[in-house]
């Protein structure tokens, strides 16, 4: 995903010499190829990320598009004050990218753990919100942060994620895809590279004899509801599956559009507790914290059963 993204910035930084990045001291091995070919307009602004997101702001305010980038809480957590400020209140053209989504970073501990972003960001004001569930939708929404005005931010996976789509997406700011063509009583909603485990627990469900519509939500922040609603139209239970905890994030976002619009469908969620307190490799969280293709599968079928 983040070669994606890399790749796809050079090919538009050719078209369009306005694009610009930064980067926190990270993203060696990736980022070198635009530093190579544009070095006038990528900066390394050292482990000082107030500074990068204020140096981001004033060179958007001067016509530039730009890109800031480094692990998930890094350019967001620790600069909140300048995004909020600077960023959304300017409403600059800046893009925030970030690297290490949900437990990407399991064996760093809690510090390298994006397990709040997308509430945060979503918080803000003006702020678009996106998490790719793989390579190409990430080159999908770096092409629309670019061509979007405004702030943006991406969370983007690092561990070698597998491709959900055949081919490249078409993707409008804020529309759902759906996967598969199954028109079952359940809809498997997902975002970010958690997206893979859904449509492997679909797979588990469909050898069960049950079929699950999934649904791959690469934008947080805006959700075209209406399309939303479509594809939730007929189902008997909306099960949420997200690598980020229950306060604010999709499963938040889903349930506020669900009440809003009244319908009598049977809603639940997966998401991770607030305190992780364990460090291991993402593949092995996900399995301990119920976050697998195979927990999915089962909280989705034990939901079914219940009256």
């Amino acid at each position: 995903m983040r070669n994606a993204f890399c790749n796809v910035l050079i090919e538009m930084a050719r078209q369009d010499e306005r694009i610009w990045l930064l980067t926190g001291d990270l993203g060696y091995s990736v980022l070198e190829p635009f530093a190579k070919e544009f070095p006038s307009r990528f900066v390394n602004a050292g482990v000082a990320e107030q500074n990068m997101t204020g140096v981001a702001t004033g060179l958007s305010l001067s016509g530039k598009i730009v890109f800031t980038y480094s692990i998930a809480n890094f350019p967001t957590i620790r600069c909140l004050e300048q995004i909020r400020n600077d960023v959304c209140y300017h409403k600059a053209n800046v893009k925030i990218v970030a690297v290490g989504g949900g437990l990407c970073y399991g064996t760093a501990g809690f510090s390298h753990h994006a397990t709040e972003d997308l509430a945060i960001m979503r918080a803000l004001p003006g702020m678009v919100v996106a998490a790719p569930s793989d390579a190409l939708e990430a080159a999908q929404i770096t092409r629309l942060a670019v061509r979007t005005p405004g702030p943006f931010y991406m969370i983007l996976g690092k561990n070698n994620e597998a491709v959900v789509h055949a081919s490249p997406p078409e993707l409008y700011l804020g529309q759902p895809v759906c996967l598969n063509q199954n028109s079952g009583e359940i809809v498997l909603v997902s975002t970010g590279t958690l997206v893979s485990e859904v449509l492997q627990a679909a797979a588990v469900l469909k050898s069960s004899g049950i079929d699950a519509r999934v649904l791959s939500m690469p934008f947080v922040k805006p959700i075209d509801y209406k399309r939303l609603l479509q594809f939730l139209d007929g189902c008997r239970l909306v099960l949420v599956a997200e690598e980020h905890t229950a306060f604010g994030g999709l499963g938040s976002a889903i349930a506020e559009i669900l009440a809003k619009a009244s319908l009598n469908i049977k809603f639940a969620r997966i998401n991770l507790p607030e305190f992780i307190n364990f460090i291991g490799s993402q593949k092995e969280l996900r399995q301990k914290l119920g976050l697998d293709a195979h927990s999915i599968a089962g909280r989705a079928m034990s939901l079914l059963t219940k009256n």
